[in-house]
């Protein structure tokens, strides 16, 4: 079995696979374990408390322990995927070694099922000024923060949507950093449609209070329905322009507020990285909140036999959520290779429970969604010079040209005509925007390859795999 991605759910499922019997190989092209949501410091920076930066790390350390107490499960690290491919009754996975791959060793694994636990991105929508030096992702911010202990400025404004912003103003705030404004685009009260999903997930509330508190003890303002419209600033960001919206998303006029600082951390929450899944051809679904994830049975299996996956890849859920779904994941995979008979009464009762588990911190996932969901109105904050492809460089102007009088009414025909996602990112950035902009709405990720793989690579991949189980 190869586990693709070793966060949260990569792990669990790892390690329940190979607790059962199986050989697995665990690849991730991070060097440490524990996916975006566990991201270490650098080793050389010799943190000595590195689970002050992160919520739950007990959940996580008892994995990392199981997996050292599982021999079956390798760890392959620095491996980072490219290409799933079915190879007869076995499927290949592609990847190239080293940090960011850029040792270029062409490596090829051969596995008879997968788990793909491949994590999220984050979505961007943009606006005027959001290419100055200082503008980051939300959660680029914490990786900053998590990985080199660094701060992205000293006065940061946290902006866009979801309860990521949440998390990222707290850590950053306890860190040192003068948080002036949370900008929140959705309305909180959105959760009062949804409270059966919260009286089912009372773990939520306790959450967002500890988040609540920390930003009173902080001193930091929460402002709701409202955005993030321009950054300013001539060499790096110096202050940016905050706006109340109406229930479209549409800046309200007379409302804009210009708050001073050098660092904005924005993003409006995550979208499911599906590449691998789609290229092997798995159905996806479609989310509250427009996005697209890769669809699941009821033991996490995908519509293509052998193929299961756990975690965001399959609708964004958090790192409990994601933890139940590898072990589910890894316990069907198991059962359906080994010895191990599947009415088994153990295994049986524990697959019930982590159903029951999922299926009650999915409804509050879905919740969220819908909550958090942008509406239309936001592409009324882009300038016609804004740049919505920072790649390509291409305008919010040509994108508008293309579907006004080019007559483009996709988002792939609006990449013909003005380049927007071809660029090295290849629409991990604009590909939510560039669909907006053209009127269709965002589409499921069709990506040939997951990651940039250099020609020669290809020319040397190996004529002989590894096999991984």
């Amino acid at each position: 079995m190869a586990v693709i991605g070793a966060g949260p759910a990569g792990l669990a499922g790892a390690v329940a696979a190979g607790q059962l019997g199986l050989r697995v190989a665990l690849v991730d092209a991070a060097e440490q374990t524990g996916g975006q949501f566990y991201r270490h410091p650098a080793p050389g920076l010799r943190a000595r408390r590195p689970e002050a930066l992160h919520h739950d790390w007990a959940a996580y350390a008892q994995l990392r322990d199981r997996l050292a107490a599982t021999p079956s499960v390798t760890h392959l690290p620095a491996h980072h995927v490219w290409s799933v491919v079915r190879d007869g009754d076995h499927f290949a996975v592609h990847a190239l070694t080293g940090a960011d791959g850029t040792d270029r060793t062409p490596v090829v694994l051969r596995a008879r099922v997968l788990l793909l636990s491949t994590g999220a991105v984050e979505r961007q929508l943009p606006f005027p000024g959001w290419t100055l030096p200082g503008v980051i992702t939300a959660g680029g911010a914490q990786a900053m923060l998590k990985s080199g202990l660094v701060l992205p400025g000293r006065r940061i404004v946290v902006a866009g949507s979801g309860p990521l912003l949440l998390a990222a103003a707290t850590s950053l705030a306890a860190a040192g950093a003068e948080i002036p404004a949370v900008v929140e685009a959705a309305g909180y009260p959105g959760y009062a449609r949804h409270l059966r999903a919260l009286a089912a997930n009372p773990g939520k509330l306790t959450e967002a209070l500890t988040h609540g508190s920390a930003l009173l003890r902080h001193r930091i303002p929460l402002r709701s329905r409202s955005a993030v419209v321009a950054a300013h600033g001539t060499h790096r960001v110096e202050a940016v322009t905050v706006a109340r919206l109406d229930r479209d998303w549409r800046p309200i006029p007379g409302t804009a507020r210009r708050i001073p600082c050098d660092a904005v951390a924005v993003g409006h929450g995550l979208v499911a990285q599906t590449d691998l899944g789609t290229a092997l051809g798995c159905a996806t679904r479609r989310s509250p909140d427009g996005t697209h994830a890769l669809d699941t049975g009821p033991d996490q299996e995908t519509s293509v036999p052998g193929v299961w996956t756990a975690g965001e890849s399959c609708g964004i859920g958090g790192a409990s959520a994601a933890r139940a779904e590898g072990e589910l994941a890894g316990i069907a995979a198991a059962t359906r290779l080994t010895a191990q008979p599947p009415d088994s009464e153990p295994l049986l009762a524990r697959s019930a429970k982590l159903r029951r588990r999922i299926t009650r911190m999915r409804t509050f996932a879905e919740a969220m969604a819908a909550v958090h969901a942008p509406a239309p109105g936001w592409t009324a904050w882009l300038t016609d010079d804004t740049e919505v492809c920072r790649c390509e460089e291409v305008t919010a102007a040509r994108i508008r040209e293309a579907t006004a009088e080019l007559g483009a009414r996709d988002a792939r025909t609006v990449k013909l005509l003005t380049r927007a996602g071809m660029g090295w990112c290849q629409g991990r950035m604009c590909s939510a925007a560039v669909a907006c902009l053209s009127g269709a709405g965002p589409a499921p990720d069709r990506r040939p390859l997951a990651s940039p793989v250099p020609l020669a690579a290809l020319a040397d991949l190996p004529a002989e795999a590894t096999e991984a189980s």
